[in-house]
């Protein structure tokens, strides 16, 4: 009776460490496709904040 106790309790742990495991890989799953959603969007920011900050001194520089 005191084995299957024993066993019982390293089974219990083993099913707290898979979810857990189970968890936090959803939970970086979820922040991924956020980070993946909104990829495009910032990279479009970037991208025309970079041509203003080169384009405004060129056009305000030349004579």
């Amino acid at each position: 009776m005191a084995g299957s106790i024993i066993r019982m309790a390293a089974i219990d742990k083993m099913v707290d460490d898979i979810r857990y495991k189970g968890q936090i890989l959803a939970r970086t799953h979820k922040v991924e496709s956020a980070i993946m959603d909104s990829g495009l969007v910032g990279f479009g920011a970037g991208l025309v904040l970079a041509l203003v900050m080169i384009l405004v001194p060129v056009l305000v520089l030349m004579p």
